[in-house]
């Protein structure tokens, strides 16, 4: 079993050497532990401090792509040199590295794909009040939308499964986090969260530049993966009511009009045109996402085939005499085909 960790980032030179010191080499349950490190376009020598503190892989964007995007790219290199577990974590040293084995326990009992952990928010003391209200807050809206019983949604450090990993798609260019619960709660995924410890506070977030900002960007994403995985509902959820409005203003206009009150409420008959034509359109749009939503899921599941087939190909021995993948052995007496 090997697992590797991954650390996405963006000028890390400061705190990179001192995150690397709290990992572990050496987790019960696997054999190998390896670092991997994805630079996004660092313009200082993240990379070679990374090098100099015993990383084993280092993957470098040539510019600055996002946290998302490094989270991605660190993932599919991660599969692509043997991971049968992933664990992902910062490079601010925010989060413990000891709690590593705890994080990975529930995948080695085959109790969970996806372990995310669960900071202690309230004894945090660098979280102002009002961040701390917006986590929990924020938790519980992802909380509902994806399905699953995760304490702490916005929190990087979190582990999963190879399989896990293949499965994961994420098209938010701002953060991974709260997409990739509510994905995965959405395609069924076993996750679960284990409290977490960490560390003093190194820096400020770069992520959170301010609370509205941040809260902004997160509702989109909720949003948005609800218009990806669930568009029906949301669309039905918004569509209907403006239907019923429609019939209880078109329903009053004609109670009026029966008991000779009807003129100068011919606004009703507008207000009410226009909110059943509007709850029609958007029930009709929640229909066609939804075929479309069945179409990606196709897709996803094609996806995955290649991934596994791509990545049963890198794992075929190498003849280095042609630099080309070795071929399977032919059964005796027959020519290979043409």
């Amino acid at each position: 079993m090997k697992l590797v960790i991954q650390i996405p980032c963006f000028n890390e030179s400061e705190t990179l050497a001192i995150a690397l010191a709290e990992l572990p080499r050496e987790v019960d349950g696997f054999d190998v532990v390896e670092w991997l490190i994805i630079d996004d376009g660092s313009t200082d020598n993240t990379a070679e401090v990374a090098r100099a503190n015993g990383v084993d892989h280092v993957i470098r964007h040539p510019m600055n792509r996002g946290l998302a995007e490094a989270f991605m790219t660190g993932i599919d290199a991660c599969l692509k040199v043997g991971a049968d577990v992933i664990v992902n974590t910062d490079a601010d040293n925010q989060y413990n590295g000891a709690d590593i084995p705890a994080l990975t326990k529930p995948i080695l009992a085959g109790e969970a794909e996806i372990v995310i952990g669960a900071r202690p928010i309230s004894e945090t003391e660098h979280f102002s009040r009002l961040k701390k209200v917006l986590q929990r807050l924020g938790s519980w809206v992802v909380r509902v939308a994806s399905h699953t019983d995760v304490a702490d949604a916005p929190s990087g450090f979190r582990a999963f499964t190879r399989e896990a990993a293949m499965r994961l798609n994420v098209f938010n260019a701002y953060t991974y986090t709260l997409e990739m619960i509510i994905q995965a709660g959405q395609s069924n995924m076993q996750v679960i969260s284990v409290p977490i410890r960490t560390n003093a506070d190194l820096r400020p977030s770069r992520l959170v530049r301010s609370i509205g900002n941040y809260v902004q960007r997160s509702l989109g994403t909720i949003v948005r993966v609800f218009v990806i995985y669930r568009p029906l509902a949301l669309f039905l959820w918004t569509g209907i009511p403006c239907i019923a409005f429609g019939l209880l203003y078109g329903v009053r206009f004609l109670v009026l009009y029966l008991t000779g009150r009807g003129e100068g409420h011919i606004q009703s008959v507008v207000l009410a045109a226009l909110c059943l034509i509007l709850g029609t359109l958007l029930i009709m749009m929640g229909l066609i996402a939804d075929l479309i939503a069945a179409n990606r899921k196709l897709s996803e599941r094609i996806l995955l085939h290649v991934q596994r087939i791509e990545l049963e190909m890198d794992s075929r021995p190498v003849d280095d005499t042609v630099g080309t993948r070795c071929r399977p052995a032919m059964p005796s007496g027959k020519p290979p085909s043409q």
